[in-house]
């Protein structure tokens, strides 16, 4: 099944939130300015007990409520109700640039091949001297990880898109229910298997150093991490991952060759 198209693609934003409504407004004001403005923006309120629904509907978005509780059931409710081509993925706390709805449309349409795209992150706030160098560590030994572990790019929340037909085919297999788990890399699992993950450089968001603030909330992410690694094993172990993840790349190159 071709689950990508060629065309510069219509964009759904959607942004999995729950008691975060002072950082959801800077995000909503950054979404607002975009040169190339999303087609619509769903925030998905995960059952806040604070006024996230109200900052969301002043800033005419639209709300889909999530009673089930964590970012994986949040995101996928969000990725369901979106009604474009080309579903990009913020978290409260980011901050995109003003061409970031842009560069993703752009990227999409240069890449056709690519089922999603990740993008480029910055820290926005924190000790200035230390924003750069610790993106570099964190962003990057994610990469890195991720990479050797998948066999290819792997997703980040913060910053992401899918096409619609992609996550279609992969929303009965993600673990949307669990609340161990990070839901970008489960995600990436089931899309990056058959079809490429595409790096978007141009498309870069500012995010948050608050994880760094809270030691046991740091290690909590780091066990979530192990545990979507571990829960796909023993049919994605490494070794076998990439072989199925490089057979899959032959096919792919192979059938774009007969079509041309």
């Amino acid at each position: 099944m071709n689950l990508v198209t060629a065309s510069a693609p219509a964009v759904s934003v959607v942004i999995p939130v729950k008691d975060d409504a002072t950082a959801l407004r800077r995000c909503l004001r950054a979404l607002a300015v975009q040169s190339s403005p999303p087609d619509e923006v769903i925030v998905v309120d995960n059952a806040s007990s604070d006024d996230t629904a109200a900052v969301a509907s002043a800033a005419g978005a639209r709300i889909v409520r999530c009673e089930t509780p964590g970012i994986p059931a949040a995101a996928a409710a969000g990725y369901d109700a979106a009604r474009h081509p080309l579903i990009l993925r913020l978290d409260a706390d980011s901050i995109p640039g003003a061409t970031w709805v842009a560069a993703m449309r752009t990227r999409a349409a240069a890449r056709p091949d690519a089922a999603a795209l990740v993008g480029a992150a910055r820290f926005a706030d924190g000790p200035t001297a230390l924003r750069t160098p610790l993106a570099i560590v964190y962003l990057g030994s994610y990469a890195l990880v991720g990479s050797l572990t998948l066999g290819h790019l792997p997703l980040f929340g913060s910053n992401l898109g899918i096409r619609a037909r992609a996550w279609r085919a992969a929303r009965h297999r993600v673990h949307r229910e669990s609340t161990r788990i990070h839901d970008d890399l489960d995600l990436a699992f089931h899309i990056g298997e058959r079809h490429p993950i595409a790096f978007a450089w141009d498309a870069a968001v500012g995010i948050s150093m608050r994880p760094f603030g809270d030691a046991r909330g740091f290690v909590r992410r780091v066990r979530r991490g192990l545990s979507t690694v571990i829960i796909h094993w023993p049919a994605d172990f490494p070794p076998v991952r990439w072989t199925k993840v490089a057979i899959n790349r032959a096919r792919l190159r192979h059938w774009s060759r007969r079509r041309t």
